[in-house]
């Protein structure tokens, strides 16, 4: 242990430059669970001790557990370490450690205990203590996920998140257990991810990057001209345009981003970004912040179930299917929460009449739509919805929670982009609720005026308490304005339609499309790979998501052939018989994730007769040069038996080779079948999101061609008027 410490004379050197001197100190929020301990030894280890910064220690410990953390501490770093207590003021250069069977909140930089609500089973205080520090120190809350099982902490670092505060995660390779830091990294966009080693260094330098930046920063010609660049640089590889978003809130962003890269000046990072295309998939990741959660601001869904909702249904006739939107839903939290509170309004009222929900959610992110048609949710889901709710509506599973398929069915997931998209029409409810607080006033009239089109009369359009605007309510009657509910009343006066910006460039694929090769260095290192991969490595073939082969290893030939005709070096055009009807299936199983696809048993016909080879397809995740790639592995294996076998110890008839290979194509023809159906069922949905947008377009030019007609009319009419008067005057 001693070995690895750093002298308090080299610690004392490392001092974060200017932070001190600001009227706030960072608190750094840190959470671990199962091997934690050797994780947070190793991160005091390399923290200077005079670094201007308070840290509060979160742990799951045992309710009847004895804390000793802040001894153990204490022995790792002299900065002073205390065990949290009620009341007590957090001060800088310290480490507060949550003491047992307590939750622990932190007001105006104070930390408060409380009692958990969980006598037993999963608590979640990483979850508590982030959320707490978020709403306390907004975009100064610094959140650190390390070594621990389960998922506590991805929520707090959501709420972080959208503060604008600062996450930091241990890289999921070093972590004892990754679980903690593995939810963390796919929840959120992490600033820094590193071994735990090296986050010290990287918190200190991020925090000397990224001053703190004022709530209304005065920008001057020359940063708004690279904002502008930036904008430019997203719309052309995102297809997305920001150019209406507030300067202030993408400003933010960047500077963290600039920050977790080091570097000073905005100009700096706009070159970065051009050299980057990555970088510019994660600020676009960023800048949609994606923070959601079930039934979140419980007082709008509360006046949604007690007021809102039964007033709108109670008129309704037999059998009416209402029409909901929810924009910008994320990964469906919000969508599937409007559906259980339907279900409960509708068991509440006696004559309901058999009314039925259908939500369309919206999305910009794919990936966000992807986990939302999935529905199912980290076990840490707890903390916002009630057990009532978890029993009634959802299914539990190894991996948390699943939405029951009664509301996973109320819910069309689909990815929209709502300022230049068609809209759904002929709504009764539409939710959009903390996306207008990013755009600027011009847009916010422009989508108000959208959702007024969108409404039938008296729907329902829920924005919530974290909107700011004030204007733009014309055709709307407020029925909550602490939660920003309104009824639609009347059209909008406001003329002609509504001229949204567009995407003017398609997305751009950052995928390598040609195989990169390495320069050889003769040497015994290479001498050996060489020789390794030749005699007893698998053979293998690297393929783009087409299917063309990139490279090849091994012995090929055995289940790959060439063909006659035009030279092909496409994977489905080579695999020999018996693989080829396979193949498509595991690629495509394969590119939906990073997790591997084996495919046993497979008979391949070759010109030596057949063989048995187990095949695995994986798509390739690191490094990122072949990011998006597939590799194909055949793994030879014994031929199944042919004949049936009795078993001597039972006399029961053990099953011949040819059974087991039928079962084995029966099996995996089952899992192309539900492959194929999971498939079907997201272009489904997609295509019912694409009918309302036609038919929603289609609505639009009927309305302008009724508008014509009435026009041409008023014109004939007076056409009739001036020959009247010409012949009068005649």
């Amino acid at each position: 242990m001693s070995n690895r410490k750093q002298s308090s004379t080299e610690k004392n050197k490392a001092k974060i430059p200017g932070k001190t001197e600001r009227s706030q100190f960072p608190i750094v929020g840190i959470g671990a669970s199962a091997g934690g301990l050797e994780a947070l030894e190793l991160f005091f280890e390399n923290m200077p001790e005079n670094n201007g910064m308070a840290f509060i220690v979160i742990q799951h410990l045992d309710p009847n557990y004895i804390g000793m953390m802040p001894e153990l501490l204490q022995r790792i770093t002299p900065m002073k370490v205390f065990q949290a207590s009620d009341n007590l003021h957090v001060q800088p250069n310290c480490v507060y450690v949550i003491p047992p069977n307590k939750s622990l909140s932190i007001l105006r930089g104070t930390l408060h205990l409380f009692e958990p609500v969980e006598s037993r089973g999963l608590r979640l205080p990483i979850d508590i203590f982030f959320r707490s520090m978020a709403d306390d120190m907004q975009d100064n809350s610094i959140g650190i996920i390390l070594s621990g099982m389960g998922s506590d902490g991805t929520l707090g670092l959501k709420a972080i998140k959208e503060k604008n505060g600062i996450v930091l995660v241990q890289s999921p390779v070093t972590a004892k257990f990754n679980g903690m830091p593995t939810s963390a990294i796919e929840a959120v966009i992490a600033d820094v991810v590193a071994p735990v080693e090296e986050l010290p260094a990287k918190l200190i330098a991020l925090l000397k990057f990224s001053p703190a930046v004022k709530t209304d920063p005065d920008l001057d010609s020359k940063v708004l001209s690279n904002l502008d660049k930036i904008i430019i640089l997203l719309r052309e590889q995102s297809g997305h345009d920001f150019s209406l978003y507030k300067k202030h809130t993408l400003f933010r962003r960047i500077e963290r981003r600039k920050g977790a890269h080091q570097i000073d000046k905005i100009h700096t990072y706009v070159r970065y970004l051009q050299e980057t295309p990555k970088e510019v998939e994660i600020l676009f990741k960023d800048l949609l912040i994606g923070v959601t959660s079930f039934f979140r601001d419980t007082a709008v869904w509360e006046t949604l179930r007690e007021k809102a909702l039964p007033e709108l249904i109670r008129e309704l006739p037999y059998g009416y299917v209402l029409r909901a939107w929810v924009i910008a839903c994320s990964t469906g939290e919000e969508a599937y929460s409007l559906a259980i509170v339907f279900k409960e309004v509708l068991e509440k009222v006696q004559n309901h009449n058999n009314l039925t929900l259908q939500i369309f959610a919206t999305d910009l992110d794919t990936d966000s739509i992807e986990i939302a048609r999935k529905g199912v949710y980290a076990s840490n889901i707890i903390a916002d919805v009630s057990p009532d709710r978890l029993s009634r509506f959802f299914t539990p599973e190894a991996e948390g929670f699943r939405v029951n398929t009664i509301i996973r069915e109320m819910v069309v997931f689909a990815p929209q982009n709502v300022i230049k998209d068609p809209p759904f029409t002929r709504l009764d409810i539409l939710t959009c609720r903390n996306l207008l607080i990013y755009m600027e006033p011009e847009l916010q009239g422009r989508l108000m005026t959208l959702f007024n089109y969108s409404l039938n009369q008296g729907g329902i359009l829920v924005l919530g308490n974290a909107e700011t605007m004030v204007n733009n309510h014309e055709g709307f009657e407020e029925l909550d304005s602490w939660n920003k509910i309104f009824k639609r009343t009347v059209t909008s006066r406001e003329p002609g339609l509504i001229d949204f910006p567009s995407a003017f460039y398609p997305k751009k694929t950052t995928a390598t499309k040609e195989k990169i090769m390495p320069t050889a260095i003769e040497g015994i290192r290479t001498l050996a790979d060489q020789l390794l991969l030749q005699r007893f490595a698998p053979a293998s073939v690297l393929v783009n998501d087409k299917g063309d082969i990139l490279y090849m290893t091994g012995l090929i030939g055995k289940y790959l052939e060439l063909v006659a005709g035009e030279a092909n070096w496409n994977i489905h055009a080579m695999a020999r018989e018996g693989f080829r009807n396979d193949l498509p299936g595991a690629l495509r199983k394969a590119m939906q994730n990073f997790d591997p696809v084996i495919v046993r048993n497979i008979k391949i016909g070759t010109n030596e007769g057949t063989r048995f080879v187990d095949v695995t397809v994986q798509r390739i995740e690191n490094p990122g040069s072949l990011r998006g790639m597939v590799m194909v592995v055949f793994t030879d294996v014994p031929a199944l038996v042919e004949q049936d076998a009795v078993n001597p110890k039972t006399g029961k008839r053990r099953l011949g080779g040819k059974q087991k290979e039928w079962e084995n194509k029966f099996q995996r023809c089952n899992e192309d079948l539900q492959s194929t159906r999971e498939e079907m069922q997201a272009s489904e949905e997609e295509l019912k999101s694409t009918n309302e947008e036609l038919q929603s377009t289609n609505e639009e030019l009927q309305s302008t061609n009724e508008e014509l007609t009435t026009s041409k009319e008023e014109m004939q009419s007076m056409n009739e008027e001036l020959r009247r008067c010409f012949s009068t005057r005649s």
